[in-house]
């Protein structure tokens, strides 16, 4: 039928920008009690990828993965990451083609890691694709999600569901095993498993809609993955790689805030007629402004926020989220506009940020 050859034409694109990633530790640990000794050991994590960025000319690529799969605490490393990662194309996944690949930067609260490959013969020559990326504010219940993976380390497969819920908030274990982390993910009921972590999660085009990173084990429970927006994926790979390239340190997400807190005024669910898609619209206001924010002020309480634009890119205000992730695209360089509805009068208010000490996350 007409959706599977859909989702096969999807998949056949994503299959291409997909990678599987094995990552090594060197570990230690203590033996021998009483008299304690200290052992090393090596062990592997399996997990998978997205081609980011690939120039073929150079053979120069940029992928994003998930955090925890190249981070392990019982790592004797100092940042607890893998020093030896390697990257395989979907059809190249022998040791043969092994790709090396460095640990560019990352975020355990985004549980978002870059990672870098530089100068390699198999993308210059090789199918290998970048991937394109979808609007994940766009995605709306029970489109098509495809989850390409490495489950089980057994190799890059692909599962094809729905996304169940387009916007929800979770608590998890980070990757260190400790710490708990608050995420803004979608839900999907594409099968996932041990080793799908990092890969794509792309739509009925073959764009990408998140990043596949958990999902919950219960005997209780049936297929309910999750995956990281592609909205949010992208701003932190982009926020990793600009710091990296200004030799700052590396993990973590440097965000330059606007020092407020937003609330919802009004919530409604709104049906779009030309694509069929029923979407949830909220009102976001100014609901606070601490003390120090760059829009003391500048803007006020109960102010409408309608839209953010940073560098020339407008992101409208429909959710609360979408301040946050407007505001992960921002540098202390940006120019930075917003527009708000202040007492019934709509204006442009324009922001300097070159003051705003970015905040590591």
């Amino acid at each position: 039928n007409s959706n599977h050859s859909a989702s096969l034409l999807a998949a056949s694109k994503g299959l291409l920008s997909a990678v599987s990633i094995n990552a090594v530790f060197e570990c230690v640990k203590q033996t021998g009690w009483p008299s304690y000794q200290t052992q090393t050991y090596e062990t592997a994590s399996a997990g998978a990828g997205v081609i980011y960025s690939l120039d073929k000319t150079t053979g120069d690529a940029y992928i994003i993965t998930n955090y925890h799969v190249i981070y392990n605490s019982a790592s004797s490393a100092s940042n607890k990451i893998s020093n030896r990662i390697t990257v395989y194309l979907y059809g190249m996944e022998y040791a043969d083609y092994a790709i090396p690949a460095i640990y560019v930067g990352g975020s355990m609260n985004y549980d978002i890691a870059v990672l870098k490959v530089s100068g390699n013969q198999i993308l210059k020559t090789g199918s290998a694709r970048e991937a394109e990326f979808a609007d994940s504010n766009d995605v709306s219940v029970l489109q098509t999600a495809i989850a390409i993976g490495n489950p089980e380390g057994e190799g890059i497969s692909a599962t094809v569901g729905a996304v169940n819920v387009d916007s929800e908030n979770i608590t998890m274990v980070a990757a260190d095993g400790v710490s708990e982390v608050t995420m803004r993910v979608m839900r999907i009921d594409a099968a996932v498993n041990g080793g799908n972590s990092g890969g794509g999660l792309f739509d009925d085009e073959g764009k990408v809609i998140g990043i596949v990173n958990a999902k919950i084990t219960s005997s209780t429970i049936d297929n309910i993955g999750y995956a990281i927006p592609s909205n949010i994926a992208k701003a932190v790979a982009d926020n990793i790689i600009y710091y990296d390239n200004i030799n700052a340190a590396n993990d973590g997400v440097y965000r330059v805030l606007l020092g407020i807190n937003v609330s919802i005024s009004d919530s409604c669910s709104v049906f779009d007629e030309q694509t069929g898609k029923v979407h949830k619209v909220e009102t976001v206001i100014v609901g606070s402004i601490n003390e120090g924010s760059i829009v003391k002020n500048i803007l006020a309480v109960n102010d409408v926020i309608n839209s953010i634009t940073v560098d020339g890119k407008t992101y409208k205000i429909t959710r609360t989220f979408t301040v946050v992730d407007a505001m992960l695209n921002a540098r202390q360089t940006s120019a930075v506009i917003i527009n708000v509805t202040s007492g019934g009068v709509t204006k442009d208010v324009s922001l300097d940020l070159s003051n705003v000490t970015p905040t590591l996350w």
